[in-house]
């Protein structure tokens, strides 16, 4: 694996900047499970998707972070980092899986706010505890099983021309750009999955905001409105950032894709968002901010006496 930058003075500032990252995403994804799992006021539908979300992002970052922090050390000693085939399936079908995934929450998090919006009175009784439950095994047992096609295809991978990925983990796209067999098949099952999968997910995500959006303007209030809005703007960033990086990774044909470009974005896609998803979603919610002040002040009275 090439990793990122040859030249040597970098090293050190991009190891310490991933490793930050990664620290930073793990302790705040932590956090808000801790915040949610402790008090009572946050045992809602909507934290316990948050609580979800927290989870895919530490999972997600620790399946390519490690990888990456280790070509850097590697780095120092002008060496390429060595991964042996099994290994590479395995974070690919992992990566792919917790990928999966977040589409699938996030779709659930759409609905989860086109009830709590549009059908207020039905909300308590149509999203309770059982049916949160359920959703969530759903989501998570779909994302794994979706990632299996394209994981077992590419384990038939033939690769004579080159063993080294131009990338900081095993991705299909740079895969698919060393192997000297026919693509197709795996190709066409990305395409496919991206339709079934993806577009679906999208599409039931934008047909739950035209219904938000349409009953937020029929709030007389201008508070009222602000009020319904605050509580869907946040999954909205995430959803138009996770979808815009997404398409401009995946969404084009093999032969047209720069794999220097695509690191960069990768880092975005897999590095940054996990780490932000926690002050979009939550540490700027004010019941969030009052449980870590709570929690804050509870420790501080324990130290105290």
């Amino acid at each position: 694996m090439l990793g990122f930058s040859n030249n040597q003075e970098l090293k050190i500032p991009l190891f310490l900047l991933f490793l930050v990252i990664y620290v930073f995403t793990v302790f705040s994804n932590f956090l808000i499970i801790s915040l949610i799992s402790l008090y009572s006021h946050l045992q809602k539908p909507m934290y316990f998707f948050i609580c979800n979300m927290s989870s895919i992002d530490i999972c997600y970052s620790t399946v390519t972070t490690p990888n990456l922090l280790q070509l850097v050390l590697k780095g120092f000693q002008r060496r390429h980092k060595n991964l042996s085939i099994k290994r590479c399936m395995i974070q690919l079908y992992f990566f792919n899986s917790f990928a999966s995934v977040e589409y699938l929450l996030l779709t659930t998090m759409a609905y989860d706010r086109y009830m709590a919006i549009c059908k207020p009175f039905m909300y308590a009784q149509v999203m309770s505890r059982k049916a949160c439950f359920w959703l969530s095994m759903a989501a998570w047992t779909s994302g794994f099983t979706a990632a299996l096609p394209v994981t077992i295809l590419s384990s038939d991978l033939t690769f004579c021309a080159s063993n080294v990925i131009n990338h900081f983990f095993c991705d299909v796209t740079p895969l698919l750009k060393l192997s000297c067999t026919d693509t197709t098949p795996i190709e066409l099952a990305m395409f496919t999955e991206g339709v079934v999968l993806l577009f679906s997910c999208f599409l039931l995500t934008v047909m739950s905001y035209v219904y938000i959006i349409s009953a937020i303007l029929q709030i007389q209030s201008t508070e009222g409105r602000h009020k319904a809005f605050s509580t869907c703007g946040s999954h909205l960033t995430v959803v138009t950032l996770f979808y815009f990086l997404v398409v401009c990774v995946y969404m084009k044909p093999t032969s047209s894709y720069s794999l220097d470009v695509g690191k960069i974005l990768s880092v975005l896609y897999v590095n940054v968002i996990p780490m932000l998803n926690p002050f979009i979603y939550s540490l700027r919610n004010k019941d969030v901010k009052d449980a870590v002040i709570k929690l804050y002040k509870d420790r501080l009275h324990k130290n105290w006496f």
